[in-house]
């Protein structure tokens, strides 16, 4: 089984790294079975992101006949910028990711029923901008909730969202949780908790899932 995390121009750092380190740790914990890789639409290259020039190199091109998780980070950059000045904001970076050579192959992956694809932070806005995820449940950074409900998305103040073949999580650390609820989902809560224990991090909140009594205001 695959892990490919997608790189693009302008991603960021964290929403890469974190669900990284997690899941190459989870695969070590359950003695294997979880190939985790940086990929990007047009095969590899370095990759700069939106932190200071910071690269990471892409090794593969992103395969969505790969049977595992497809994982889309979020950007990084100023929120709001002057055009004037050729700002690289994260609604710009995220809004030409979602026009880019990625989509098709983003498509594919969430037509194969061998894959799940996942998103942290801005990633979920990326696939919502693409119109990828139209009608499902998911969740982005808080500043974005409403452009998530806006494009048909079913926004979910979660720190995860699991809506089956495709999971999503809030602001950058959260990538953190994703990982972890990944591996939890494929090797079960030991290995999960093992994972825990080794980077002496506890996972925040309830994975929200669409099953189970509907809350009654009290």
């Amino acid at each position: 089984m695959f892990a490919q995390i997608v790189l693009y121009d302008g991603f960021d750092p964290l929403d890469v790294i974190a669900p990284f380190e997690v899941l190459a740790a989870g695969g070590d914990a359950a003695g294997g079975g979880l190939a985790v890789e940086l990929v990007a639409a047009d095969g590899p290259r370095p990759v700069v992101s939106g932190t200071r020039g910071l690269v990471l190199t892409a090794t593969s091109r992103l395969d969505p006949d790969r049977p595992g998780y497809v994982v889309v980070p979020g950007a990084s950059g100023p929120t709001a910028g002057d055009p004037d000045l050729g700002a690289e904001t994260i609604p710009v970076l995220l809004s030409r990711f979602a026009d880019s050579a990625a989509v098709p192959l983003l498509r594919a992956a969430m037509r194969n029923p061998r894959v799940t694809v996942a998103a942290v932070c801005g990633g979920s806005l990326a696939l919502a901008m693409a119109g990828l995820i139209e009608g499902r449940h998911a969740v982005t950074h808080v500043l974005g909730m409403d452009v998530l409900d806006a494009t048909g998305v079913r926004a979910v103040p979660a720190r995860v969202v699991d809506d089956g073949d495709l999971i999503t999580a809030g602001g950058v650390t959260s990538g953190l949780d994703l990982g972890l609820h990944i591996v939890e989902r494929e090797f079960g809560p030991r290995v999960a908790h093992a994972v825990e224990t080794l980077f002496e991090y506890e996972r925040r909140g309830t994975v929200w899932r669409d099953t189970g009594r509907e809350p009654v205001a009290v």
